[in-house]
């Protein structure tokens, strides 16, 4: 279920170069820093990204896991980031352009008694085709 506000706990470990930080609820959502502040401001930033291309991707978005569920290893830090996605969202979501098209008329009553949604089914091919 898609929110306007999303808090998950956050990993931070002390690395010989700054801070590298992990959310443990979101495989894949990492960011990194030379100093703490800059890796919190990364690690928002990397939020609201992760989030807003798994709402795109219509993925089911994970419940956090409370911070005293979390397995620590030595050094490392648990912080809560908070995203507001209203603005992420309207960064993010591209321009909408229409298209017109021309499919054969059986397609176009089955997709419709199935209450396809033809600009999601394009731009799923459209990204597969490209690679993306």
């Amino acid at each position: 279920m898609q929110k306007n506000t999303y808090v998950y706990p956050a990993i931070f470990e002390k690395t010989a170069t700054g801070y590298c930080v992990h959310f443990p609820d979101l495989d894949g959502c990492v960011s990194a820093a030379e100093n703490l502040e800059e890796a919190h401001k990364m690690a928002t930033e990397g939020l609201g990204l992760h989030l807003w291309g798994m709402e795109t991707d219509h993925e089911d978005i994970p419940d956090p896991t409370s911070i005293d569920k979390l397995d620590l290893d030595a050094g490392e830090v648990v912080g809560l980031i908070s995203v507001w996605m209203p603005p992420v969202r309207a960064e993010l979501d591209k321009k909408a352009v229409k298209k017109t098209l021309t499919i054969p008329s059986y397609l176009n009553s089955l997709a419709e008694q199935k209450k396809i949604n033809f600009s999601r089914v394009l731009q799923t091919a459209l990204k597969k085709e490209l690679g993306l």
